[in-house]
Formats: C-alpha cells, sequence, structure tokens
C-alpha cells in the first residue's frame, strides 16, 4: 500500500478524499498546512473540526501550526488576483511536498483538488512541478466529482461549515456581490 499524504484544507473537503482514497485501498494521512486562513478565529475553527474529525474516522493526522498572517499579507499584497496560484497553493503545498518527502511518503495529494471553486489545473500544475522538484509521486484525482456528496455528508456530520476559501481576500470576495447588491437596491428610487 502507498504511504499518502494528503494536504487538508478542512474537514469538509477531506470527507470525500478520504472516503474515495479508502475506497481504493489508499490509506491516507491527513497534513494540516494553512497558513492562509484568516482571521485567527477561522483558522482554529477549520484546524479543530479537523482534528474532531480525524479521530472520528481514525484517519492519522499531522499538524504543523503557522498563523501566518503577516508572511501572507507581505507575499499577496502585490498580486492579489493571482494569490492562490502564485502564493498560497505553492506556500502549502511545497511544505506538504518536503515533509512527505523527509518522511518517507511514496505519494502526495490535496483535498484542494475536490473543490470547485479552486484553479484545477493551476492547481495540478503546482502539484506535478513541486513532485517532478522533489522527486515524489503526485497522486492526483479529479475529486470534484464527489463535491456535493462530501459537503452532504459533512452536513450530516454536524462539520463545521466554512463560507469561504480561507484568506481575508477570498471572504472580501464573499461579500462583494451581496454588498453590489444591496448599494444597487438601496440607489434605486423609490415610488
Amino acid at each position: 500500500m502507498k504511504k499518502v499524504l494528503m494536504h487538508t484544507c478542512c474537514a469538509p473537503c477531506s470527507v470525500y478524499c478520504i472516503d474515495s482514497l479508502r475506497a481504493e485501498d489508499i490509506e491516507p494521512t491527513v497534513f494540516w498546512y494553512n497558513p492562509n486562513i484568516h482571521p485567527y478565529i477561522e483558522y482554529k475553527a477549520r484546524r479543530d473540526c479537523l482534528k474532531d474529525y480525524c479521530k472520528k474516522v481514525n484517519v492519522k493526522s499531522i499538524f504543523i501550526e503557522d498563523y501566518g498572517l503577516d508572511e501572507f499579507c507581505r507575499n499577496v499584497v502585490g498580486d492579489i488576483p493571482n494569490r492562490c496560484v502564485n502564493y498560497c497553493y505553492k506556500k502549502r503545498l511545497t511544505e506538504t511536498v518536503r515533509y512527505a518527502a523527509k518522511n518517507g511518503y511514496d505519494a502526495f495529494t490535496t483535498t484542494l483538488l475536490v473543490s470547485p471553486y479552486q484553479k484545477h489545473e493551476e492547481l495540478k500544475q503546482v502539484c506535478k512541478d513541486l513532485a517532478a522538484m522533489a522527486g515524489i509521486e503526485f497522486l492526483y484525482r479529479d475529486f470534484r466529482v464527489g463535491f456535493r456528496e462530501g459537503q452532504a455528508k459533512a452536513r450530516e456530520l454536524g462539520l463545521y461549515m466554512q463560507k469561504y476559501c480561507g484568506c481575508i481576500f477570498s471572504e472580501e470576495d464573499r461579500y462583494r456581490k451581496q454588498i453590489e447588491r444591496d448599494l444597487a437596491s438601496s440607489s434605486r428610487p423609490t415610488s
């Protein structure tokens, strides 16, 4: 059996990934490293929910603590629209690959591949590039097919369901359309 390290952003996204890998007789080890998640209360809520879920489903887990707001802001402020590809994916997955290579894992993957909201092809390329540089296998699965199923199961289990990807800019994106709708409706003449 392959020894697979699975970078994990949160419990809800891990549900389908863990289930589908286990269906292939692959037992992943969950790897938490997410210095892009802000504010701290959100970081803590996601981390703690994942810790509880890992215990509940009996999956090995590793948690690397790094609430990296300052470093995150310094590294994305010049190119906020491209922060996911140019910083977030690379930062988290570089640490995942480094840990996997150093600790005898055969391969790595990520729960980011389950989200239809991520830049899938760019994410896949980052993983391929890191795998080639480190000499470790990238276990690619297009987990998006199980996104809704995983989310439904997460709700049934009562897992903490976040409302945005993770960083302060994705939280802003979450509210932008609502703010625009509110502004548009408040500027309409009333009769």
